[in-house]
């Protein structure tokens, strides 16, 4: 029983007024031991990636084209040659199954496969939430927010993180952690 509580997340989220501060709490909360996997930059202004020290993030939305458009060839092919196959019509002593006669439908379907397979590559590599997080209405008006997932156990330490790199607010699911950010909501 005293495994599961310690191994419980919490997530706390640090407002900063200041891309420095953001930048500062980033690398305090590395400097603490937190995996770059459990922080997580939210700000409304769009900052080049990496601004604030996280890592490069790969991603593979190229393959999914190439991907798409073998599909759709295969099943574009697969198509005209089993229609051609299934009614063979013989004209003039030409073949059934004629090349330039399937070209475009192939073309066709070679783009449509990658079209479609890039549509949903975009979905698999946006890393969409997964739930609704800790989120501040302040960040929409130009705070920038530190998100940190934390063990039970290592909250403490992501709160003195947070604070020593100059958060303004400090935010749980239950509310603020700091005692004097009454006022600051207001603006």
């Amino acid at each position: 029983m005293s495994q599961e509580s310690s191994d419980t997340r919490r997530e706390l989220l640090g407002l900063f007024e200041e891309p420095d501060q953001a930048a500062d709490a980033f690398q305090q909360l590395r400097g603490s031991g937190f995996d770059e996997s459990d922080l997580e930059v939210l700000s409304s202004t769009p900052y080049p990636e990496g601004a604030f020290g996280e890592r490069h993030l790969k991603h593979r939305l190229f393959a999914y084209p190439f991907a798409g458009a073998a599909c759709g060839l295969a099943i574009a092919i697969a198509w005209v040659i089993g229609a051609q196959l299934s009614i063979p019509i013989v004209t003039g002593g030409k073949p059934v199954v004629a090349v330039p006669a399937i070209i475009q439908i192939v073309y066709e379907g070679s783009m449509l496969g990658a079209v479609l397979f890039t549509v949903l590559g975009v979905f698999f590599e946006s890393r969409l939430p997964d739930g609704v997080g800790v989120y501040d209405d302040r960040i929409a008006e130009g705070y920038i927010g530190v998100s940190v997932m934390a063990r039970e156990r290592r909250v403490a330490d992501a709160q003195i993180a947070l604070e020593e790199a100059g958060a303004t607010d400090i935010l749980t699911k239950e509310g603020s952690l700091l005692q004097d950010s009454g006022g600051a909501r207001g603006s």
